[in-house]
């Protein structure tokens, strides 16, 4: 079969989508706090074929600027969030073939409760979980869990990788075959085939043995979007789908190409990381109609939605600095979030020390400024170049809002890819696994995948 795209939903169970203006849109739902707000955006998706609906996540609401919550609050900028994995399951009962995703930190929670968690979900959903690993990245989550502040960046990882040990080796723990549930012989299970881990590390004890049998598809996929070197080797090393961003197309096959040879470095076959791109779609039926949604949509962010954002992903008080103030090489050093922003808006700006205005326009964090906007043609056009360029295997939608940025997408874009052969017309079987053409894990396969110099 012809190489087809991967279509992944980027979601988040608060009062807006990953862009905070979302909310302020007039079409926009305002049942963000419902059941049914969750279950309308899954029954677009999975009309639409998607292959996973995920659900990005924080610890904290941004608070970063100036330290205080005040003005998050008061414009709503991602200030509800809801617990992702309880939203997520109001979604999979509603479905029936559409993968599941939601984040959940490396940094803040016990390897075997993740492990449980997500093994669970596996199994009430028939095989369609998929576990986002992050390594959370600000100061207001450190707080909000216990702690005074965030870890150094490549700690995070390295307690990171020690904890996916544990979490895939928990789920190693029960055979495939060891389950009898023989009510003749009174026998359940074999008890030979449900091993102890005895896990001891730097970071991490985890006896076992594991409470909770293989699910259909083995155990749930792995994503991971981490873009610095630390976090490409992670990428490498564990993620099947890696969420990226290009900022242009020779600057997409570079890092689709660095991240591929990740991938060989640990041993693993590089067609089982499948990289997804994120975009922001506006479509409609003509290009002059897509035009007139986005001057209405680019009209929503405020001022205050960017420099709070900036704050909460790069770990660092922007209200200490003038708009049109250059940042020291120190600041600049200290930054210890999402460092692929920094080293993004540095590389595009080709200035040691950018203004603090200069990573407001050249980040476009908070905003739609490099949203795709077109008629069917036009945008799948655009995916099409990235997919056959070998930028991506696959794209992340995100809506501008919610849930006609989804809904919009499916009725405009997707039946154009759909024509050209580009995007399947039906899934393929009942697993995440079986539908994104990844194969159902062997026992202890990780281990194959040997780490990198670190």
């Amino acid at each position: 079969m012809a190489r087809q795209m991967v279509m992944v939903g980027f979601l988040q169970a608060q009062n807006c989508t990953n862009l905070p203006a979302s909310w302020r849109h007039p079409d926009s739902r305002t049942d963000f706090l419902s059941a049914d707000f969750y279950r309308e955006i899954a029954h677009v998706l999975e009309r639409g074929k998607f292959h996973l609906a995920f659900f990005d996540d924080r610890l904290a609401m941004p608070d970063r600027y100036g330290g205080d919550h005040v003005h998050t609050v008061e414009y709503g900028i991602r200030c509800v969030k809801l617990d992702p994995i309880v939203t997520l399951m109001t979604m999979g009962m509603a479905t029936t073939r559409l993968g599941l995703g939601a984040t959940c930190s490396t940094t803040y929670y016990e390897p075997f409760h993740v492990a449980r968690m997500f093994a669970t979900i596996d199994l009430m959903t028939g095989g369609r979980a998929a576990w986002n690993v992050v390594t959370s990245l600000n100061d207001g989550e450190a707080m909000n869990m216990g702690r005074d502040g965030v870890l150094e960046h490549d700690l995070r990882y390295d307690r990171a990788d020690e904890f996916m040990e544990v979490v895939l080796g928990q789920w190693d723990s029960w055979e495939d075959d060891a389950l009898i549930l023989d009510k003749a012989s009174g026998r359940f299970a074999d008890g030979a085939r449900v091993h102890r881990l005895d896990h001891v590390g730097p970071y991490f004890r985890s006896r076992g043995p594991f409470t909770v049998p293989r699910s259909a598809q083995g155990h749930p996929v792995v994503i991971q979007a981490g873009q610095s070197g630390r976090g490409r080797r992670f990428a490498g090393r564990w993620g099947e789908v890696i969420f990226v961003t290009s900022g242009s197309i020779g600057m997409g096959k570079r890092n689709y190409a660095t991240l591929k040879e990740e991938a060989v470095a640990c041993g693993r076959d590089p067609d089982r990381m499948l990289l997804c791109n994120l975009v922001t779609p506006v479509c409609a039926a003509t290009k002059a109609e897509a035009e007139d949604k986005m001057a209405l949509i680019q009209r929503l962010p405020l001022e205050i939605d960017q420099l709070s954002l900036l704050a909460e992903a790069l770990n660092f008080d922007f209200a200490t600095k003038g708009l049109d103030e250059e940042l020291t090489d120190a600041e600049l050093a200290s930054f210890s979030g999402i460092q692929t922003i920094r080293d993004r808006v540095l590389a595009l700006s080709g200035k040691r020390n950018p203004t603090v205005r200069e990573f407001m326009q050249l980040s476009h964090r908070g905003r739609p400024d490099d949203a795709i906007v077109g008629d069917p043609k036009g945008v799948a056009d655009r995916l099409e170049e990235m997919f056959t360029e070998h930028v991506c295997d696959g794209f992340v939608v995100a809506a501008t809002h919610v849930p006609g940025g989804y809904a919009d997408f499916v009725e405009f874009v997707v039946p154009e890819l759909q024509r050209r052969g580009l995007y399947h017309t039906d899934y393929t079987g009942a697993t995440l696994r079986e539908n994104l053409g990844l194969p159902r894990p062997e026992l202890g396969a990780w281990r194959h995948a040997v780490p990198t110099s670190v």
